[in-house]
C-alpha cells in the first residue's frame, strides 16, 4: 500500500518507521526545513519537504495513487484540510486524522474524514475506566456512524432514581439499549423506572454522551 503521512512530529516519525518496517510504501511530509533535515538523515527518501495542506505538494508526491492519507500534525485545522483535500481533490479512499481537541471528533466525521484518532479522548477513557464504580466507560466506537456504546452505573443518589425513562429529558442522540439489574437483563421502554445501581448500556453520539452523563451523575437539588 502507498501511504502519505502529513506532519513530521513524533507521531508521524514513528508511524513512518513502523510502516516502512512492515513493507509499506510510505512518504512523510514535513514543511519545516530543520525538522525535514533531521528526519531525512534517518529516513532518507521516505521524507519529503513540503506542506501537506497544499494541493501542489500533494500532487507532486502522487496523492492520487495513495491508498491512505494520514494527517497527524499538531493543528486540527491542518489535519482536516489535509484529509478533505485528499478525498475531494485526489479521490483517496481512506483518510485518518489526528484530533487534538476531542470536541472536533464528531465534526471531522460529519465532514467525511473516515477515521479520527484523539490521544486526549483515549487517555481520558482509560482514566475513566479506572475511576470509581459510577463513571461512564466507553466500550466501543462506531466511527463511520459517529456513535459510541457506553456503560454507566447509576449512583443511588442520582436525580433520575425512581423516575421512568419517559420522564428523563434525554435527546434522540442518546438511546438506552439495555439495563442490567441484579444480574437480570432488561430491554427498557418509556415506562421502565430507573433504580440505583442499575447498569446502563447506551448508544450515543458525543452530544448524547454528555446529556447522559449530566442526567445520571447529577444529584437531586
Amino acid at each position: 500500500m502507498y501511504m502519505i503521512i502529513g506532519g513530521g512530529g513524533q507521531i508521524g516519525y514513528y508511524l513512518t518507521k513502523t510502516l516502512l518496517a512492515q513493507g509499506h510504501e510510505t512518504l512523510l511530509l514535513e514543511k519545516d526545513a530543520k525538522r525535514y533535515q533531521a528526519l531525512s538523515e534517518e529516513l532518507g527518501a521516505a521524507v519529503y519537504e513540503g506542506d501537506a495542506c497544499e494541493a501542489a505538494t500533494m500532487e507532486r508526491v502522487g496523492c492520487a495513487r495513495a491508498d491512505i492519507v494520514i494527517a497527524v500534525t499538531g493543528d486540527d485545522e491542518d489535519n482536516l484540510v489535509i484529509c478533505q483535500m485528499a478525498k475531494r481533490h485526489f479521490n483517496v479512499k481512506r483518510t485518518i486524522a489526528r484530533v487534538n481537541n476531542p470536541r472536533y471528533e464528531t465534526l471531522f466525521l460529519r465532514l467525511g474524514i473516515d477515521i479520527t484518532v484523539s490521544p486526549t479522548s483515549t487517555i481520558l477513557h482509560l482514566i475513566e475506566a479506572e475511576l470509581p464504580h459510577h463513571s461512564l466507560v466507553p466500550l466501543m466506537t462506531l466511527r463511520s456512524a459517529g456513535l459510541e456504546i457506553v456503560e454507566l452505573n447509576v449512583p443511588p443518589h442520582s436525580r433520575i432514581v425512581g423516575r421512568a425513562l419517559r420522564e428523563i429529558q434525554l435527546p434522540r442522540s442518546c438511546n438506552i439499549a439495555l439495563i442490567v439489574r441484579n444480574h437480570e437483563n432488561i430491554v427498557p421502554n418509556g415506562d421502565t423506572v430507573i433504580q440505583g445501581d442499575d447498569q446502563i448500556f447506551a448508544l450515543v453520539t458525543a452530544e448524547g454522551e454528555e446529556a447522559l452523563r449530566t442526567q445520571i451523575l447529577q444529584t437531586p437539588r
